[in-house]
């Protein structure tokens, strides 16, 4: 198992750029492929991006393509959501969720951490 916990939300202006970061304890944290989510109370949870276990392959939603980058330090045990020219909405509470190898589906998420985009 691991355990995830997410820091940097916070309020923003539009235009601006966050930092979000997940740290991962347990398990080992190169066994996992890594994923950031994103939900907003009028809304299900929906998909933002993807990062292998190597960091050598990442993946984008549509709607954050060129503006949010995803990356992670294995040694560190952490995976990071870089975004920027944010916009008003972006705003959500964005999780991390981690799946092993050979899962299809994210086992482990964190508890959340609101970013909130004022226009």
């Amino acid at each position: 198992q691991v355990q995830l916990v997410e820091s940097g939300g916070g309020l923003v202006q539009a235009g601006g750029s966050l930092r979000l970061s997940c740290a991962a304890s347990g398990d080992t944290f190169s066994n996992y492929a890594m994923a950031w989510f994103r939900q907003t109370p009028i809304s299900e949870r929906e998909f933002v991006g993807f990062i292998s276990s190597s960091g050598d392959s990442t993946y984008y939603r549509d709607p954050v393509k060129g503006r949010f980058t995803i990356s992670r330090d294995n040694a560190k045990n952490t995976v990071t959501l870089q975004m920027n020219t944010l916009k008003p909405e972006d705003t959500a509470v964005y999780y991390c969720a981690a799946r092993l190898l050979n899962k299809r589906q994210y086992e482990y998420w964190g508890q959340g951490t609101q970013v909130t985009v004022s226009s």
